[in-house]
């Protein structure tokens, strides 16, 4: 753990000296490797230079916001797999719809508590390490293609890109054809216990997934969730 730790690199966005200072003094203390950024503009620049492992992104921020920077980093194949956690100040549930929309894995309210954060790292970071043998077979239907191994969507013979969180949720979903998953077990499994999300951050992603799919394969099943069908 010592050892991923020191090769791990985490860039931190917002354009607030001390929040910055906090951050990179807690995450330092941890072995992290850190980089900075006052605002989204620097953030994306940054990130496409380093390819961090994960971006602490601040919502609200002048020159460019948190959310076009996830937006542009999330649409950007070279950045796209790069796991973002947004800081708001901003709790309601907009805010975090909001977020998920542009491709956040997570978000933290402010003020922020170290202990939180660092579990918040911990937990996102677990889900993108080394995957199992289960996690790395290939996937074929008609006109679709999941290979977890190399990270890769083909639909109708052309490669898709997909933010890991619509990547992790169609793979799952297509691990059992046919078999309907409540949410709960969809955030279970997808978003695991650790992170809060609300009840439509499936709906969201599920979304984003049917639009890129011309709304084939995921189905939903009023009152119970979601299922896969080839």
């Amino acid at each position: 753990m010592e050892q991923m730790k020191k090769n791990t690199k985490i860039l931190v966005v917002d354009d607030e000296q001390d929040i910055l200072e906090l951050i990179r003094h807690s995450l330092n203390k941890e072995g992290y490797e850190v980089y900075i950024a006052a605002n989204g503009q620097q953030g994306v620049d940054k990130a496409r230079k380093v390819k961090p492992h994960l971006i602490l992104m601040d919502v609200m921020m002048p020159i460019m916001d948190g959310m076009e920077a996830c937006r542009q980093l999330k649409e950007d194949p070279e950045t796209s797999e790069i796991a973002i956690i947004f800081l708001t100040a901003r709790s309601e549930e907009f805010a975090e719809l909001a977020g998920f929309e542009a491709g956040a894995d997570d978000y933290i309210s402010k003020p922020i508590r170290s202990r939180v954060l660092l579990s918040r790292i911990k937990a996102i970071l677990r889900r993108q390490s080394a995957p199992t043998e289960e996690e790395i077979a290939k996937m074929e239907f008609d006109n679709l293609v999941i290979d977890r191994e190399r990270f890769v969507v083909e639909y109708n013979g052309k490669a898709i890109q997909f933010p890991r969180k619509e990547f992790e949720l169609l793979s799952f979903l297509a691990t059992k054809p046919g078999r309907v998953f409540s949410r709960d077990e969809i955030l279970e499994n997808v978003w695991g216990n650790e992170v809060l999300v609300v009840d439509r951050t499936i709906d969201v992603h599920v979304r984003k997934i049917r639009e890129k799919l011309e709304d084939n394969y995921i189905f939903t099943v009023k009152g119970v969730g979601y299922k896969f069908e080839d």
